[in-house]
């Protein structure tokens, strides 16, 4: 069915549109509100195709408000958005609707440090003070530091970690990773992979394991780890076009979030009010932590990592992904900026809540793509995505 004249809402806006598709989940919102009836029509001449093509592209605006409309990427990215979400809708997926898009109950949790008071510096300390970062990773770093270390010596390290080493020779077997025989050694694939960029994927794989006490109501831990994949294998892919280290991007990419991570475990009420802000108000998650506590995630996530003694070149693009002016290689941390927001552009058609971030023209303009690529750059991701989540979730 679709609605034939527009539903008000209870606070005085506007619940559904004219012509807004009504169906299972809009019909339970409406029967929730008490209304007991209301005019629709039924699609008896529709063009199907061209309604859902409608609807998408009214959804997925919500999700554009925040970015420059005239920025030849981002308009791109905003027609491929329309073209999925379209897609998914034809396939019987329900768009949310505007109330439950933007959202404003609170969950009532307890922070570990009082708004305004805990800084980011603050609740990193106390974060590392709970438990140490696995130490798989340091010890790869102390081979590494070793001059006369070889491959083997590495494979050795890598080897004495049963489950990770399982997970890095199913990631670097992957289509994804593109090698013609397979890899059945860890030691061959340090020969293949480097050392250095074997090191880097330890830091990735390793930190999945680090956080497993994120209260559920505040965060899907799995969802987190999807949107986190979805931006290294973006970042890879760009990386790889570029001829720039595939590996330290994607290793970038699926660390770019941590910082949320050590937010959600310190301050989780003050967590769950700048995502409701960034739902309610519709802007990007990064613009409504800086609201609320000051700081945001990429800010928390630099000082972790150095904390953990992490290399300064990834730390540089984890911590700049939402400033790349401010990195010291501003075309790399560009790139984890855009793989974030395609991550973000690629969750719209699947129940993605928040508005995308912005990018710069001139950040834009540093990686030299053109901006059709965009839509290849997409279907290479969804080529690959899911069976990268299958060897690291």
């Amino acid at each position: 069915m679709i609605v034939a004249k527009k539903i008000p809402g209870v606070d005085g806006g506007i619940l559904l549109e004219s012509g807004a598709l009504l169906g299972d989940e809009q019909i339970a919102l409406l029967k929730n509100i008490g209304l007991s009836a209301a005019y629709v029509r039924l699609p008896v001449e529709m063009d199907l195709e061209s309604e859902a093509a409608r609807q998408a592209e009214r959804h997925v605006r919500n999700f554009f408000i925040y970015v420059d409309p005239d920025h030849e990427a981002l308009k791109s990215l905003f027609s491929i958005a329309v073209k999925r979400t379209a897609a998914a809708v034809t396939s019987g997926w329900e768009m949310p609707c505007e109330s439950a898009l933007r959202a404003k109950n609170v969950e009532h949790l307890s922070d570990e440090f009082i708004k305004d008071v805990g800084s980011a510096a603050q609740i990193v300390r106390h974060e590392v003070g709970l438990a140490s970062f696995p130490d798989i990773y340091f010890k790869i770093r102390e081979v590494l530091d070793n001059p006369k270390s070889s491959a083997r010596d590495i494979a050795d390290v890598v080897n004495t970690d049963v489950g990770f080493s399982a997970k890095l020779l199913k990631l670097v077997n992957s289509p994804f990773f593109g090698f013609t025989a397979t890899v059945d050694s860890v030691s061959r694939a340090v020969s293949l992979v480097g050392a250095q960029e074997i090191s880097t994927l330890a830091l990735g794989i390793s930190t999945i394991n680090y956080f497993k006490n994120i209260p559920p109501e505040l965060m899907d831990m799995r969802t987190f780890w999807r949107h986190s994949l979805r931006c290294a294998v973006f970042a890879k892919l760009i990386a790889s076009k570029l001829k720039l280290p595939s590996e330290r991007h994607f290793t970038a990419g699926l660390l770019h979030d941590v910082g949320r991570l050590v937010i959600f475990k310190n301050m989780a009420y003050a967590s769950v009010e700048a995502l409701l802000l960034a739902r309610s108000d519709m802007v990007p998650l990064v613009e409504a932590e800086n609201t609320v506590l000051d700081y945001n995630h990429a800010d928390v996530g630099g000082v972790l990592l150095a904390e953990w003694g992490f290399p300064k070149a990834l730390k540089d693009l984890i911590s700049h992904h939402h400033a790349p002016e401010e990195a010291a290689s501003r075309k790399e941390a560009a790139i984890i900026q855009l793989a974030d927001i395609m991550a973000n552009v690629a969750e719209i058609s699947t129940g993605g809540f928040y508005a995308l971030p912005g990018m710069t023209q001139e950040d834009w303009d540093l990686l030299e793509l053109d901006a059709y690529f965009l839509s290849k750059l997409m279907d290479m991701h969804d080529a690959h995505f899911e069976e990268i989540t299958a060897v690291l979730l």
